[in-house]
């Protein structure tokens, strides 16, 4: 004899498993864990000194904030230059283009904390921090 199938109970177990996924994720940031990003990093062009930024804040180049394509405004993310071990800590305030081929844009203060100012770019890590 076959059991049938209860088309209930397969959307149900869907979304069983995507809350069990979304739990699994939110319990990795919040115990402190956090996904590290490695890439290139540029800093951002003097022409947009003084412009808003995606959060509507004014735009400083020596302030130490950057744009990211997905992470949300306000968080914190350590930066560590893979070629000289500098690290510096920005908060997101702007939004990268989704073509951007970098993992993030930091001011001009925070590249050259970096070491990167004159190079114009250097090869990253990058983690979000509490």
């Amino acid at each position: 004899m076959e059991t049938a199938i209860n088309p209930a109970e397969i959307h149900h177990g869907k979304k069983l498993s995507l809350l069990i996924s979304f739990a699994m994720i939110m319990g990795v940031f919040g115990l402190g864990l956090a996904l590290a990003e490695e890439g290139m990093d540029v800093h951002y062009s003097d022409k947009f000194q003084g412009k808003p930024t995606a959060n509507k804040e004014t735009f400083d180049q020596e302030g130490m904030t950057a744009a990211h394509k997905t992470l949300p405004y306000g968080t914190k993310v350590k930066v560590t230059n893979l070629e000289n071990n500098q690290s510096v800590v920005v908060t997101i305030n702007d939004r990268m283009a989704t073509r951007n081929r970098n993992v993030i844009d930091v001011t001009r203060k925070a590249a050259r904390e970096l070491g990167f100012e004159k190079k114009g770019r250097a090869r990253v890590s990058i983690e979000p921090v509490q």
